[in-house]
């Protein structure tokens, strides 16, 4: 059902997600319904945004992935930057809906990650949610992540939750693959198995999506990201570094785990290119940028080969399912594993591959104004189910 055929009242509560992830491109936004009762099935996307982020404001961001002078004014600063952007991006959604600040039950954002690092019991998302509940005249909810710490878990991968509701089918084991600036992947079991069979829902982050990619990209071309992956298609492998690149013992620890910008970022990059004793040459940067694509792809393949026997297809979501490279990449090194799986993305199961975030986000939401916990203990490592977020009323 579209905007213009929703009658008031409407059938069920609205929510708004907000999502900005770790590539720092801007803000997507989601405006959908879900059942009260909400069990799986379709979810009415009644709209969608994205609103970009400036070049100056990406470079801040970025800046404060690591400690640095006045960084919590600086923070402070940003935090109030961003829910302007998240602001905008809200207007927009009721604009194309129709619909009053009145009308959305509740907002759910994720905030700008800084800081993640579960091991020392905290994570860190930029955001001022109260603000936005100022510009926007609608509740907020924020703070996902850090109940699910608090509880022993890891604050993260939080999708596999929306994933199951929404992606999970009867008869067949589904992975989705969600390839932004980080990948992670879920494994969703047959429907009639989540409870009271002997799978359970799966999932983590597998390594670096498009991150190192972004920033390569960055350095030598003063690209924001390689469109298509039309850069990394011109090049070729470099075996040994993608060997030195795999060696990273993040990808030797057992589930539950995730990760981010804290461990991938250029400096690592660079750190791996001096062991493989590379020279940064123009001839020879492209060639890097080639072996970074097939580092994710690899690192997905290898994730998806060891914890999803028996799946037929990955759907990938993301920024990632855009990069034509990429994507070929990680049907390739599949039929190396022999896993027998095909690539597809999450559209082929009717939902646009750049619209799960932020629709996961509106419904991490509502399961937060229904007092339901969000997280899968399974996947994040907690020690229990539990209500993510906090509120803040308009």
């Amino acid at each position: 059902m579209s905007a213009l055929q929703l009658t008031s009242p409407l059938a069920a509560p609205v929510y708004i997600g907000l999502m900005s992830g770790t590539s720092l491109d801007g803000v997507d936004g989601a405006l959908a319904a879900f059942p009260d009762d909400y069990g799986g099935g379709p979810v009415q996307t009644l709209a969608s945004a994205y609103v970009p982020f400036p070049d100056e404001l990406r470079a801040e961001m970025l800046a404060l992935q690591t400690a640095g002078e006045n960084e919590i004014h600086r923070e402070a600063l940003l935090a109030n930057i961003l829910a302007g952007y998240y602001g905008r991006c809200v207007a927009e959604l009721l604009a194309q809906a129709g619909l009053t600040p009145q009308q959305v039950a509740a907002i759910g954002v994720h905030g700008q990650t800084i800081r993640h690092r579960p091991e020392l019991g905290f994570t860190r998302q930029t955001n001022n949610p109260a603000l936005l509940a100022e510009l926007s005249g609608i509740d907020v909810v924020a703070d996902f992540r850090s109940r699910d710490i608090a509880a022993g878990g890891q604050g993260a991968p939080l999708v596999p939750a929306f994933h199951q509701a929404v992606f999970s089918a009867p008869d067949t084991i589904r992975v989705v693959a969600n390839i932004g600036g980080i990948s992670n992947i879920s494994v969703l079991p047959p429907r009639d198995e989540r409870d009271g069979g002997t799978m359970k829902v799966s999932g983590f982050d597998t390594g670096p999506g498009n991150v190192l990619m972004d920033a390569w990209i960055g350095k030598h071309l003063g690209q924001a990201y390689d469109r298509n992956g039309d850069w990394a298609a011109g090049g070729t492998v470099l075996p040994a570094l993608l060997e030195i690149l795999r060696s990273e013992s993040f990808f030797n620890l057992p589930p539950p785990k995730s990760t981010g910008r804290d461990l991938f970022h250029l400096d690592w990059l660079l750190d791996q290119l001096a062991k493989a004793a590379f020279k940064d040459t123009p001839a020879h940067a492209r060639d890097v940028q080639t072996t970074l694509a097939a580092f994710t792809a690899t690192t997905l393949a290898d994730a998806i080969a060891r914890y999803a026997p028996g799946a037929a297809t990955v759907h990938v979501c993301g920024g990632g399912a855009c990069n034509h490279h990429l994507m070929r990449q990680l049907q390739d090194a599949l039929d190396r594993c022999q896993a027998g799986i095909s690539v597809d993305t999450t559209a082929a199961l009717g939902m646009p591959p750049n619209h799960v975030e932020s629709l996961a986000f509106a419904w991490l939401a509502q399961r937060f104004c229904l007092r339901r916990a969000g997280n899968l203990p399974a996947v994040t490592g907690a020690r229990g189910e539990r209500i993510l977020g906090a509120l803040y009323p308009a």
